[in-house]
């Protein structure tokens, strides 16, 4: 009889002792919160686990009062060796040394005899120090972003664990714990790790579960939200994961910075009605007087579309130097963010299209923009 995907997930991880954690590109609270969840689940089984996350990434200031994971890490540089070896079966090597000059490090090989011949050597790489990749809340491999593009060997060469409820995933993973009714990731991993060790289950990860979850549901308001998500979510509540507290730290004690961002954005809102979409420019001034910077965004856009329950697609748009505007959209569906990304030579990765357009005017191309998606979803052309 084949096992559950749950039942192969607990075997992988009781043989794994290196475990690398991937978070999307644009990581929000459901992602973060499962990593850092899984992290501490890991740990407390002795296995060693560093997470992924791309850098500048704001929600690591808004989950900041979470327990947070000692092994984070922006980029794979130095997951795996590379070999430089030599054919020792006819010229053995006396000696070995190397030398740093400049921007050079040379190595000296002493033979045994004679001149070395160069189809000697050879360069390969070592396999990577991890034994186990776990993806959550990543839809595919490319959204997780350059780290993957940079890296992709990895997810040939060690076995990958994809967890999500995102629709469009695409079964990734050699094990796919996949549930598109479920309300997030967060509701998927703590049902998995309460079933394969519900006692290993402590207060840090029911703490950055009920996070997650609540994050992802704007604490259990969203159309999302089903009696599953509420049963995990007392399930937590049971292992010591504090409600009140999670509200608190993310609806109610918001940095001052962004509070100033979101309401110089909340001012200048623009309503296209019949694309059901909200969008608004953002200026310079906007970061240096509310002393941001546009990693902010990303933030700023999630709470426009909490507060904003007539809009289905959320845009915003902002200059950080002269001549060039960059955009960010979310929400709508899957195909309709890939669309919005061909239409304007974007990037679309997890649930975020992102765009650069040559122009001087944010608000000229703001609704150069928002002509392109009216003339394609509205008149067809």
């Amino acid at each position: 009889m084949s096992l559950d995907a749950t039942a192969q997930f607990k075997n992988v991880i009781d043989s794994a002792k290196n475990v690398l954690i991937f978070t999307p590109q644009n990581a929000g609270g459901d992602s973060l919160g499962s990593a850092w969840a899984l992290y501490f689940f890991l740990k407390n089984k002795n296995i060693q686990a560093t997470v992924v996350v791309a850098p500048g990434n704001p929600y690591l200031q808004r989950f900041s009062f979470l327990n947070k994971p000692e092994d984070i890490i922006e980029s794979l540089a130095g997951a795996r060796d590379f070999v430089l070896a030599f054919n020792t079966k006819h010229n053995k090597i006396t000696n070995v040394r190397t030398e740093r000059v400049e921007d050079e490090l040379r190595i000296f090989i002493t033979p045994e005899k004679g001149s070395i011949d160069p189809r000697d050597f050879s360069f390969i790489p070592a396999k990577f120090k991890y034994d186990l990749v776990i993806a959550v809340g990543c839809a595919d491999k490319e959204s997780i972003g350059k780290i993957y593009e940079e890296n992709p060997d990895i997810f040939y060469e060690v076995p990958v664990v994809n967890i999500d409820h995102h629709t469009e995933n695409d079964q990734f993973g050699q094990i796919n714990l996949v549930d598109i009714k479920a309300s997030c990731t967060c509701e998927i991993l703590a049902d998995a790790i309460l079933k394969i060790d519900a006692k290993g289950v402590d207060e840090t990860i029911a703490q950055c579960l009920l996070a997650g979850l609540i994050d992802e549901t704007n604490s259990f308001q969203k159309r999302n939200t089903t009696p599953r998500s509420l049963q995990v979510a007392a399930a937590l509540m049971t292992k010591g994961a504090e409600q009140q507290k999670i509200i608190r730290f993310l609806y109610k004690t918001q940095p001052l910075h962004l509070l100033k961002l979101w309401g110089r954005v909340m001012a200048r809102l623009q309503w296209e009605s019949d694309l059901e979409l909200v969008w608004a420019p953002v200026f310079l001034e906007d970061f240096v007087q509310s002393r941001s910077n546009p990693n902010d965004i990303p933030f700023i856009l999630d709470k426009i579309k909490e507060n904003y329950s007539a809009g289905k697609i959320f845009m915003v748009l902002y200059n950080e130097i002269a001549g060039q505007v960059n955009g960010v959209v979310k929400g709508g569906s899957s195909e309709q963010l890939k669309k919005i990304a061909q239409l304007v030579e974007g990037t679309y990765s997890g649930d975020t299209c992102e765009f650069s357009m040559q122009s001087g005017d944010t608000n000229e191309a703001g609704s150069l923009v928002v002509e392109k998606i009216r003339a394609y979803f509205i008149a067809g052309e």
